[in-house]
């Protein structure tokens, strides 16, 4: 799994508030993972960041 540093922290806080999320990214390829995180990166407000969390792992 990335490194948590490499996470930001909104990210990391929806992750946190939906485990099944976080099993799900867990299990997914170092390139998956990039690829949503890079995404996650871009987002700047709380609830676009759970929008993006739910939708990306249908919780």
């Amino acid at each position: 799994m990335i490194n948590n540093q490499e996470l930001p922290i909104g990210f990391t806080m929806e992750l946190a508030m939906h485990p099944d999320a976080m099993n799900q990214f867990g299990n997914l390829s170092k390139q998956e993972q990039d690829s949503i995180v890079n995404r996650a990166r871009e987002i700047h407000s709380h609830n676009e960041m759970r929008n993006y969390v739910e939708t990306c792992f249908k919780t």
